[in-house]
């Protein structure tokens, strides 16, 4: 089998560890249109023409793009950040503020990958000041990914990437693309809150907007959409209109991240023009 390639940034929710479940329900296509990209870990692991990659976090497309562009400076300015000094509280608050009052995207882009890193659990949160929250790790030894960097630099070429809503993503798809999407996940219950990722959210009105619109990239527009989300009875009743598979993974559910146990994932796959016949008749 073919070694998997990890992605160069910590994310919570990365799905370097269900790439092989997530490449048998893609289909065969030109190019791979990613709404939702994160980490990256699904483009780094699949093998089509091209790719478009979007996210709503400018912070993280920034990043990109300079390791796409400029590899060999960006590892050695970033080597320069991951020393012991700054592996210490007081140096990483002062650090995150950096971040916050810098309006320099290089430097930000810097320090984005020192706070993914140093920061806690890989998390990427923002408060609603648009201000980088996440609290400091006290990791021992914080990795520098400095192979991950040139590998994710070297397939990168074929990618574009986008910094945009991600239904102008969708309006973008031509016959020949496939679609996946690997949204903020919906809570596992009625109480659970919605990570705030970038500013902004994504509520259930908007989970519900997303499986419209894959229904009518499908159905409508005859290009294929995978969708990962937690297995929930919200997200399979969003989730009707499509062919649903399930799978257990591993997960931190708790606050403190060590509670590791397995829940539910379900996969929606809207295979183009193929509305099933048991689904209810798509409207509009």
């Amino acid at each position: 089998m073919k070694k998997k390639t990890r992605a160069f940034l910590k994310w919570a929710g990365g799905k370097y560890g269900l790439v092989e479940q997530i490449n048998a329900r893609l289909p065969e296509g030109k190019k791979l249109i990613e709404p939702f990209v994160g980490a990256g870990s699904v483009f780094l692991n699949s093998d089509y023409d091209s790719y478009l990659l979007n996210d709503v976090n400018p912070d993280l497309i920034a990043l990109y793009k300079f390791v796409k562009a400029r590899p060999v400076s960006f590892v050695k300015d970033a080597k320069k950040l991951f020393v012991n000094k700054n592996n210490d509280k007081v140096a990483y608050y002062g650090l995150r503020q950096e971040f916050n009052d810098s309006d320099d995207p290089y430097y930000r882009s810097l320090l984005f990958l020192y706070l993914n890193r140093h920061g806690y659990n890989g998390l990427c949160r923002y408060n609603l000041k648009g201000g980088f929250n996440v609290p400091f790790g006290d990791y021992s030894k914080p990795y520098f990914p400095e192979d991950e960097i040139f590998a994710f630099s070297q397939k990168a070429k074929k990618a574009k990437f986008v910094c945009e809503d991600y239904k102008k993503t969708f309006s973008r798809a031509r016959k020949g693309s496939v679609i996946y999407c690997d949204p903020p996940y919906a809570p596992l219950s009625d109480t659970a809150n919605f990570t705030s990722y970038a500013t902004g959210g994504f509520d259930a009105n908007e989970q519900a907007k997303l499986a419209n619109i894959a229904e009518r990239a499908a159905y409508k527009r005859g290009i294929p959409v995978l969708i990962s989300n937690h297995d929930t009875e919200l997200t399979r009743k969003l989730y009707d209109r499509s062919e649903q598979s399930f799978v257990r993974v591993s997960r931190s559910i708790s606050q403190n991240g060590a509670n590791r146990q397995k829940v539910g994932e379900i996969f929606a796959f809207y295979e183009p023009y193929k509305l099933p016949l048991q689904k209810k008749k798509l409207k509009g």
